[in-house]
């Protein structure tokens, strides 16, 4: 076993086809999980990326269900509903963990945090998110005072769409406290858009496309070079895009 392996709450997932009794319906419809064996996993940061439809968020939820957390997100002991809105494709995945077991984790996702947030308050434990109401806030700043305050290192963190909430500039305070966590032996999967999230070193970038879903490198990815572009020669891109 060497020593990255053995650093993984999650090593792997397998996609078990002979189990798909819903192969012609969403999501095994999807490209990106037709012929689809296994995604490995970095042992600290993985992102999960692709246009909007092509199944990142799908798969992300699929993975935090099928490690025990709620569909709409929270740890583990979060049990609240309020709409059966998940796809089955939990029910075909099969997780290969590592040796350890995560002292702590957390599914956040932007989608259902305002379902989530109401359920804090009803169980009376805003104390342990920074200890305001989440809906006394913003949207940003209870998204981002849970990720800062919620998360305590030891544990499996999922994301999806973080960038959603966040500023440019709090999404670099993102990547700062990814990193603290990272160094108190945290794993974390997300799935974004962000370029600037995505940013972040040694991280495995998994991006899914009609192809299928690969390992990029960040340079090779749409976000960085549509970003670098825009930034780069703004005037000629709105040029280009607002032309008659």
């Amino acid at each position: 076993m060497d020593s990255m392996t053995s650093k993984h709450y999650l090593r792997s997932i397998e996609f078990m086809h002979d189990n798909h009794a819903c192969v012609n319906q969403f999501p095994f419809t999807l490209p990106a999980f037709l012929s689809l064996d296994y995604l490995d996993f970095h042992p600290q940061v993985t992102f999960i990326i692709g246009e909007n439809g092509t199944g990142k968020s799908t798969l992300l939820e699929a993975i935090a269900i099928a490690a025990g957390f709620n569909p709409e997100g929270g740890t583990r002991n979060f049990t609240f509903y309020s709409k059966d809105s998940h796809s089955q494709l939990h029910e075909h995945i099969r997780l290969i963990r590592g040796h350890k077991k995560p002292k702590d984790g957390f599914f956040l996702r932007a989608e259902s945090f305002y379902n989530f947030a109401t359920q804090v308050d009803e169980l009376k434990v805003a104390h342990s998110y920074g200890g305001r109401s989440l809906h006394e806030q913003s949207h940003g700043e209870a998204f981002f005072s849970t990720f800062m305050n919620r998360f305590q290192g030891n544990g499996l963190y999922i994301l999806d769409e973080p960038e959603a909430a966040l500023s440019p500039m709090r999404q670099m305070a993102m990547i700062s406290r990814i990193h603290d966590l990272v160094r108190q032996q945290s794993q974390f999967i997300i799935a974004t858009h962000s370029p600037i999230i995505i940013g972040y070193p040694n991280a495995t970038i998994l991006q899914i496309t009609e192809k299928g879903i690969e390992s990029v490198a960040y340079e090779q990815t749409e976000h960085y070079a549509v970003m670098k572009e825009f930034i780069n020669n703004h005037q000629r891109m709105l040029a280009i895009l607002l032309a008659d």
